[in-house]
């Protein structure tokens, strides 16, 4: 409804760049910068220095952004005063999600929301748990959710469900059939791992550093980029890992795998991530509600309820 020039400006102040800002509104960097020149032509001043590389908004450029920031926020507040009076919840949201997430968790969810709200139109996003964080921090997405705890200080976190993770070991290993393991039993072993920024990465690592062996204590033989591969490569035999509980149903049915839990127990959060604005799209409260709700229904990965998610400003 707003001024699409004023949208693509206060896109590319925000994130000073525009190819970034071209990403976030799905158009090309060139017609990122046509809708910009067109709103400089209308001030008959330049809103942008643009100096080796760099991009920074000029005195004109920091009042426009200013104003820009107090039209949107009204723009919201009205359209999400008139869809509560309506009751009406349409439009576009874009979710991002890490891979495990993504692949184990969200189907449920997103196909019982769209029933629910079928005038919703839902971008998906995959990456792992440190590129959706950035993804929220730069508004390319409306939110996200991650594996294991985030410091971004910038973003809310809300807690939705604990996760258990569990080593995974073909049939007829030397630890298959145990109850539990150590780490100390794992350590032998060639180590299968997520690529750097994976949020099973990070729990595995701070799990290591508490029980004080080092973040590197493992024999790292290959990383792979998603919980099916890793899967794949230990039910050939080329090494263990520690994976969610969540990802193995198949697998264990099949007497594939066998998930066995450590001891101590390793588990991790998954969490909404958002900014922390003042007012969101009707359609993003909604299926943050619909979040919230699915979660606390479900078990946890750890065999607790986790009630309703705790929300921390971190």
């Amino acid at each position: 409804m707003a001024d699409r020039r004023l949208q693509v400006f206060y896109t590319v102040a925000r994130l000073l760049s525009f190819t970034k800002a071209a990403e976030a509104l799905h158009m090309t960097q060139p017609a990122v910068t046509f809708q910009v020149r067109q709103l400089e032509e209308h001030f008959n001043t330049r809103l942008f220095d643009r100096t080796h590389n760099r991009v920074s908004l000029t005195e004109a450029g920091r009042a426009a952004f200013r104003y820009a920031e107090r039209i949107f926020e009204a723009y919201g507040e009205m359209e999400n005063a008139i869809r509560e009076i309506t009751g009406d919840v349409s439009g576009a949201l874009t979710l991002g999600a890490s891979t495990t997430i993504a692949e184990y968790m969200l189907p449920a969810l997103l196909g019982n929301f769209k029933r629910k709200h079928p005038e919703v139109n839902i971008r998906l996003k995959v990456a792992n748990s440190e590129g959706i964080v950035s993804m929220v921090e730069n508004n390319i997405i409306d939110l996200g959710v991650v594996e294991g705890p985030v410091s971004n200080r910038n973003l809310q976190v809300e807690v939705c469900q604990m996760d258990q993770l569990v080593v995974i070991v073909p049939p007829g290993h030397p630890l298959a059939g145990k109850a539990s393991v150590t780490m100390e039993e794992v350590l032998p072993y060639p180590f299968i791992c997520r690529e750097e920024g994976s949020g099973t990465r990070e729990v595995i690592a701070d799990y290591l550093i508490e029980l004080g062996m080092g973040r590197n204590a493992l024999t790292v033989s290959l990383e792979l980029g998603s919980p099916e591969a890793i899967k794949g490569a230990v039910e050939a035999g080329m090494g263990v890992s520690i994976l969610s509980r969540a990802t193995l149903d198949k697998e264990l049915a099949l007497n594939r795998l066998e998930g066995i839990p450590l001891e101590p127990g390793l588990t991790r959060q998954f969490a909404f991530v958002h900014q922390r604005q003042k007012f969101r799209l009707r359609a993003v409260e909604e299926l943050l509600s619909f979040a919230r709700d699915y979660c606390d229904r479900q078990p946890s990965g750890d065999g607790a309820s986790t009630g309703h998610p705790s929300s921390v400003s971190v």
